[in-house]
């Protein structure tokens, strides 16, 4: 130990003071021990309160809204014989009992949810081929719930959009065949795909789409994206962090709804799902619950 450490102990102000700051020390020793027992009590309550849970349901857009960059042609789910395969689908995934119901619906307009489910209660509603008037509606009033819970975040990046416009890059840098053939093969995969399902039931469409691996498919094109640029402007990977963004707010706002013993069924389109299952895992919020034991194949 140096020399000027033992003066200054020696010293009598300096005593005084390593006593004050002895003392303080003990003080926040026994404080801290205090916390550390407080906090045991309260995880030993935490962890009698039941775990929230919840079941992520991945799904095809079923009005073929043809908004992404790939699209899968859905056929029509209003005639009677794929009506009747929703509601199987639907009794099924009742029978896990959840207690909310959430959906892809922008969480700003919670509002025009609420007006749109409350007309769809009363009667009053079009009811169109989307899936949230298929299966969430459908659900929920099966359940006899109330409300049904907005998730969505879709708004604007920062800074400037010309950033993320990886379209663009790849047209004045020479990329534009890879980007090409990046929608050319990923439409084929979707055109072979709705060829398959024309063959399955509604509810075999669920169950191939919640699987891991095909989870994992849905996830994949996007680190393909996130390639489209250089070292020095690289808008496909700030696109896709954007993407990672927007599921994060998302995650935020299904954490929201989460409480000791909830059990939240979430609907959202299949590319989502993945991350939002990836967060729910490592943030440790609730336990994600497979639906495919609850969907019926036939």
């Amino acid at each position: 130990m140096p020399d000027f450490q033992f003066r200054c102990i020696t010293h009598p102000i300096h005593l005084k003071g390593l006593c004050f700051m002895i003392a303080r020390l003990c003080a926040l020793l026994l404080a801290m021990g205090t916390m550390t027992a407080s906090h045991a009590t309260a995880t030993a309550q935490d962890q009698t309160a039941p775990e929230p849970q919840v079941m992520l349901l991945g799904t095809y857009h079923l009005a073929s809204s043809n908004r992404d960059l790939i699209n899968l042609p859905v056929e029509d789910v209003l005639v009677p014989e794929r009506q009747q395969e929703i509601e199987r689908l639907v009794d099924g995934l009742a029978r896990w009992q959840p207690t909310r119901v959430a959906i892809e619906w922008e969480r700003s307009d919670q509002a025009g949810l609420d007006r749109r489910y409350a007309d769809y209660l009363a009667g009053d509603l079009d009811v169109s081929a989307n899936e949230r008037d298929q299966i969430a509606f459908r659900l929920a009033r099966k359940l006899g719930f109330t409300k049904i819970y907005a998730l969505d975040w879709n708004g604007q990046a920062p800074g400037d959009p010309a950033e993320y416009d990886f379209i663009d890059w790849a047209e004045r840098n020479g990329q534009s065949d890879r980007f090409d053939a990046f929608v050319t093969n990923g439409q084929a995969q979707a055109d072979q795909t709705a060829s398959a399902m024309s063959a399955q039931t509604v509810g075999e469409w669920y169950y191939d789409l919640n699987g891991p691996a095909a989870r994992l498919r849905q996830h994949e094109p996007y680190f393909e994206m996130a390639a489209i640029g250089s070292n020095d402007d690289n808008p496909g990977a700030a696109w896709v962090g954007t993407w990672y963004a927007r599921n994060l707010r998302i995650f935020n706002n299904l954490r929201e709804t989460l409480g000791p013993g909830e059990r939240v069924f979430v609907l959202y389109g299949a590319g989502h799902v993945y991350l939002l299952e990836q967060f729910l895992r490592e943030s440790g919020a609730a336990a994600s619950v497979d639906p495919r034991p609850y969907i019926q194949r036939q």
